[in-house]
C-alpha cells in the first residue's frame, strides 16, 4: 500500500503536508465516459477553482499511483493520460469498470468517477487500506444514504460479475455487490475517521456546480 508521511514541521497556519510513495500494485481508472446530459456540457472538461474536473482527479490518483487511465473516449482523452474504451459502451458506470478491470494489470483498482471532486487523499487512503487487508472482491463505502461504487477499490475478480450482468443487460451496479464477497465501510466508521459523508457529492448539474463555488 502507499506510504503515508505526514509533516508535522509545517507551518502552525497550514494543515502537515502529506507525501506518498505511490502503490506499483494498484490501478487507478477516472470515468470520464457519461454524456454529461444534465450539465450540459462534457463534464471532464467543467472547471471548478480554475481547474478542470479531470485534472483534479488525475493528480488525486496519481499520488496514490503510476498506473492511472481514463475511461473514455480516447479522441478527446487520450492526451491527458492512457485512455481505455468501453467494451460495452453505453452501458453507464458499469461498462466503464468493466473496461477498467478488463485492462488492468494489477489485482486492486480504484475506480473514481470524474465528477466526484471533494474526495481526498486521506480518504482514498482510508479505503485502499482496508481493500488491501481483505480478500473482498470490492470495498466500498455506504454513506449519504447509499453505497458508493464509483469511488471504491475492485480486485480483477469482480470482472466475471459485471460481464455477467453487463450481458444480461443488468447495469445496476449495486445488485452485484454480494455480501459475501463485499466489504462495506459503513458512514458510522468514516465519520469517526473524520471524513463527512458530503466528501462523496458529485456535480451533475450547473446548478450543483454553482453551489460548490460558492
Amino acid at each position: 500500500m502507499s506510504l503515508l508521511v505526514i509533516d508535522f514541521a509545517a507551518p502552525d497556519d497550514q494543515p502537515p503536508r502529506l507525501y506518498h510513495r505511490p502503490m506499483e500494485d494498484l490501478s487507478a481508472f477516472i470515468l470520464a465516459g457519461g454524456k454529461s446530459t444534465r450539465m450540459g456540457t462534457d463534464k471532464a472538461f467543467v472547471l471548478l477553482d480554475g481547474r478542470t474536473l479531470l485534472s483534479r482527479m488525475l493528480d488525486i490518483a496519481r499520488q496514490l499511483t503510476s498506473n492511472v487511465h481514463i475511461i473514455g473516449d480516447p479522441a478527446k482523452l487520450a492526451p491527458f493520460a492512457p485512455t481505455v474504451e468501453d467494451i460495452f459502451p453505453g452501458r453507464g458506470p458499469l461498462g466503464g469498470i468493466h473496461a477498467a478491470l478488463r485492462s488492468s494489470r494489477t489485482d486492486l483498482n480504484l475506480i473514481l468517477a470524474v465528477d466526484v471532486p471533494f474526495v481526498s487523499l486521506a480518504l482514498l487512503d482510508h479505503i485502499i487500506s482496508r481493500a488491501t487487508s481483505s480478500n473482498a472482491n470490492a470495498t466500498v463505502a455506504r454513506a449519504a444514504g447509499g453505497l458508493q461504487p464509483l469511488c471504491a477499490v475492485y480486485r480483477r475478480s469482480f470482472l466475471d460479475a459485471a460481464e455477467s450482468a453487463l450481458r444480461a443487460g443488468h447495469y445496476k451496479i449495486d445488485t452485484l455487490f454480494a455480501p459475501t464477497s463485499t466489504q462495506v465501510i459503513e458512514e458510522a466508521e468514516l465519520e469517526a475517521s473524520g471524513f463527512s459523508p458530503r466528501i462523496f457529492r458529485n456535480l451533475n448539474t450547473p446548478e450543483e456546480l454553482a453551489e460548490a463555488h460558492e
